[in-house]
């Protein structure tokens, strides 16, 4: 059995221990076995990056964006190889897969940008003789924390800010998609990744989150509110710099008015489109009286005809959930929906599809409250549930009674209620006759209330959080 080791302080290290990366499309085949670093090897991670820091600053802000426009091409050029280990480790389909390959090399490649771009200003002081100069300098060492449903995607835009700014960083992958990875961190090391700059370390949950907490100067974490809530606990205690996105329970409004079609393609894709394991999906669909019965007719029809399979086979729609456990998580809500009185109209069976997979059809569920634990927990599936609501103002308060406010959509023809909504909805995301999940990578990406915490990700926002601003007071 070969083990694929981590990255420390540019050493390719053996673990204490090792972990199998499984297909969830087809069980019996093996992604890889990847070595597990113990909490110890996460500190010399850590140690490894704060030695490398002072040098990886010191270079040329076009050092810098070489690295990330040569690894940009890569991806680019290699979109189809990479993008189908995605979809064997991820469960994606092959569209998707490819998809988020090219979507990390975009974000590489407008980070490159930034390194060279970034910078401060020149102001007049208010007193006589004195000039102003802003500066950003970076943070220091950052912890980079990802999940599993975008395991490159998120990896780029955590790591390629915090490499452009002067940083140096500790990745830590999901367990479940170990592969991707580290294929990613082939792909730095081959286009000259100086060692220590970057380091990969895979580890297990939380154990590993406060491991790596300890020494660094900011973490960024996604994944669950109740790991990233710990997480920022330890964080604050050590004064690091934290940034969390976590989940959501995102609401999609549709008005009497609505087109009918727009409404029907924006909920099948937000609500079940990558297995609905995305923090964005749309969980709860809010449909006013009058359109109610015709919308939920028309998504049940269209659930029918989606294709679920495995991720690699042509014309698969969506592909299996990640694991078993998140299988069981989604058909435990199922039943719980069904205690709680809820209806399920349409899908929510276990399927066979030809190869041993966490394979579900996509399910709806009507007759549903706000106050139901199914409307109030995240389910992390292709699961969402129909909330009937009488008007605009009972369908918007029910969009905003939750603990969460990611991201939040609505489906009408009604420029007053269109412009209504985005000002009002209390969600960092708002999608006008959209999918409530789709997201472009040079603009700022984050939610409210439980579901972020910190400075926004993406675009030329992230600068925000990879520097510091240095104010210097120039005399003449």
């Amino acid at each position: 059995m070969t083990v694929k080791p981590n990255l420390i302080g540019g050493e390719w290290r053996e673990g204490s221990s090792a972990i199998e990366s499984i297909n969830p499309s087809d069980t019996r085949e093996s992604i890889g076995h990847y070595a597990l670093a113990d909490a110890a090897q996460m500190r010399e991670a850590v140690v490894a990056a704060r030695a490398a820091q002072p040098a990886w600053s010191a270079t040329t802000t076009q050092v810098r964006s070489d690295l990330l426009l040569k690894t940009s091409i890569e991806l680019a050029v290699r979109k189809e190889e990479i993008g189908e280990l995605v979809s064997r480790e991820a469960g994606k389909t092959r569209a998707e897969g490819i998809g988020e390959v090219l979507r990390a090399s975009q974000i590489f490649q407008f980070f490159a940008g930034e390194a060279v771009r970034y910078g401060g200003e020149n102001l007049p002081s208010v007193r006589p003789n004195i000039n102003v100069q802003i500066s950003r300098d970076p943070v220091g060492v950052v912890a980079l924390i990802t999940p599993w449903n975008f395991p490159i995607a998120i990896a780029a835009w955590k790591l390629a800010p915090a490499l452009a700014f002067g940083n140096t960083a500790v990745l830590k992958p999901s367990e479940e998609t170990p592969g991707v990875a580290w294929e990613l961190f082939r792909v730095l090391e081959r286009n000259g990744l100086p060692a220590g700059v970057a380091n990969l370390v895979n580890g297990r949950g939380a154990d590993a989150g406060e491991a790596l907490v300890e020494g660094v100067d900011a973490l960024s974490f996604t994944g669950s509110v109740r790991t990233g809530r710990g997480l920022a606990q330890s964080a604050i205690a050590n004064m690091v710099r934290v940034q969390l996105e976590m989940g959501g329970k995102n609401p999609l409004v549709v008005l009497d008015d609505a087109d009918l079609g727009v409404a029907v393609e924006s909920a099948l894709n937000g609500s079940f489109f990558s297995a609905g394991q995305r923090c964005t999906a749309s969980s709860r669909l809010i449909v006013t009286a009058a359109i109610h019965d015709r919308f939920v007719d028309a998504l049940r029809k269209r659930m029918r005809s989606l294709k679920i399979g495995h991720a690699l086979t042509a014309g698969t729609d969506i592909g299996p959930l990640i694991n078993q456990r998140q299988l069981d998580t989604v058909q435990g809500y199922l039943q719980t929906g069904r205690d709680e009185g809820a209806e399920l109209v349409e899908g929510g069976q276990l399927l066979q599809a030809g190869t041993p997979g966490f394979f579900m059809q996509p399910a709806l569920m009507t007759e549903t409250s706000n106050s139901m634990r199914i409307n109030r927990e995240e389910v992390f599936g292709p699961f969402a549930t129909v909330i009937r609501a009488a008007d605009y103002d009972e369908a918007l308060a029910l969009a905003d009674d939750t603990e969460y406010g990611l991201s939040a959509g609505i489906c009408t023809t009604s420029h007053k209620y269109a412009s209504h909504f985005r000002q009002h909805v209390k969600s960092g995301l708002a999608m006008i006759n959209l999918p409530t999940a789709g997201l472009d990578y040079h603009v700022p990406f984050g939610g409210t209330k439980a579901s972020s915490y910190g400075q926004r990700e993406q675009g030329t926002y992230a600068v925000d959080f990879y520097t510091n601003s240095k104010t210097a007071y120039v005399g003449y």
